[in-house]
């Protein structure tokens, strides 16, 4: 009996499984890493985000340039669908106040366990161990395994190999060598949802793990309301994530630590007399600035320019004086992977039919947010079914050939 293999055991590849398995089709599934779902597993330590709940466009709008190219994908795979897929599996849901949907266990490892559970029910081989090679020459798909060198001939395969971060949970982007060497085009990978380095001066290691908290940081044409945390080696978080593209593309970073306050409002307040206090100490009250975002504006704002107007612009703007991203391994997620150009409408590559590509080696990006997951899925899930529609038709054409 011919089967499907899948190649990847992250949410894109057990998704596209499922989907397979869903159409009556038999199905491996070849990680390369002892266990599956170890990049969700992290991601689900600190309270598992499996999507957005908001409306189609402006979740769409959230994947910016490739929002073309998802759309009908996360049409047919959306936030509503996430939330029922996750209750689905016995994990119940809730939505926080800022629209993101997390399981009510909030960690991943009881909806992994769930999800596999009902894979294994279904008949999915899990192969561990097994890392894709490339083509052999004859058209097979060779992989390392524990057992030696197998080449698989299956009737249709889905590739969901990740990107190239986080390498030690399986995203190594070591996949992009067979591709190249095969002659497929590829985006070259680059960092996204990525904090970014900054050298501070020995004053700021006291605030080292402290919050910057409801400022607003601007990057070319993006600005992104949120929080970034100061670490030794720079600002990571939320805040600063969604900048990534900008920041690749060396536009400045800047942020207003005031953002509820007026430029204006700001200049009167600053003009204020200040009596008998020093200048330092009028203006630390006129502010009322949390120590870190104090601490952040005597590290980038010194010399403090004299006039109110001055200061003002300053605070409102910023500058983050840093040394660019932090290394790609270290990035959330990346840009970069196969171009949806070199795939036709069910994620099939145009010069390797009955071959399939899902979630992050697409060349996508998406902000932190529960976007990321949920691509994953949607991607998943569109091209197992679309796989599973091309290995039936294969299968007919050769009953019919034989008729």
């Amino acid at each position: 009996m011919s089967h499907a293999l899948v190649i990847g055991g992250g949410p894109a590849g057990l998704m596209a499984a499922e989907a397979l398995l869903s159409a009556g089709h038999r199905v491996v599934l070849a990680e390369a890493k002892p266990s599956v779902g170890r990049k969700l597993l992290m991601a689900g330590k600190s309270g598992l985000n499996l999507t957005k709940m908001e409306d189609h466009a402006r979740f769409r709008a959230a994947y910016a340039e490739a929002a073309r190219d998802l759309a009908k994908m996360l049409d047919t795979f959306g936030p509503d669908e996430v939330r029922a897929w996750a209750e689905g599996l016995g994990q119940p849901t809730f939505t926080g106040s800022s629209g993101r949907l997390f399981p009510k266990a909030m960690k991943a490892s009881p909806l992994l366990r769930a999800w596999l559970a009902r894979l294994d029910g279904m008949g999915l081989q899990r192969r561990t161990g097994w890392r894709w090679l490339g083509w052999a020459e004859d058209g097979g798909l060779r992989l390392d395994t524990p057992e030696g060198l197998v080449v698989q001939h299956p009737a249709v395969t889905v590739f969901a190999l990740g990107g190239a971060s986080w390498a030690r949970l399986g995203s190594d982007g070591v996949w992009a060598e067979p591709f190249r060497a095969a002659g497929l085009p590829l985006a070259p990978f680059a960092p996204s949802n990525a904090g970014v380095l900054v050298d501070w001066s020995p004053h700021m290691a006291r605030h080292f793990g402290a919050p910057l908290k409801n400022v607003t940081f601007r990057a070319g044409s993006l600005e992104n309301r949120g929080e970034a945390v100061i670490s030794a080696r720079g600002l990571e978080g939320g805040g600063i994530y969604p900048l990534t593209p900008a920041l690749r593309a060396s536009h400045a970073l800047t942020v207003d630590l005031l953002p509820d306050i007026s430029e204006d409002a700001l200049v009167a307040r600053l003009s204020r007399p200040r009596g008998k206090q020093s200048r330092a100490n009028a203006i630390r009250k006129a502010l009322r600035l949390a120590p870190a975002a104090q601490a952040v504006l005597m590290e980038f704002a010194r010399p403090l320019p004299e006039d109110a107007a001055g200061l003002a612009a300053r605070i409102k703007a910023l500058p983050i004086a840093h040394a660019g991203l932090r290394p790609m391994d270290e990035a959330i997620s990346t840009a970069g992977g196969v171009p949806f150009a070199a795939l036709d409408e069910g994620l099939m590559l145009r010069d390797r039919p009955g071959c399939f590509c899902a979630g992050e080696m697409l060349d996508w990006e998406a902000p932190t947010g529960g976007y990321l997951l949920t691509a994953c899925l949607a991607t998943g899930l569109w091209a197992g079914r679309h796989a599973a529609a091309w290995m039936a038709g294969q299968q007919e054409g050769r009953h019919s050939g034989q008729g």
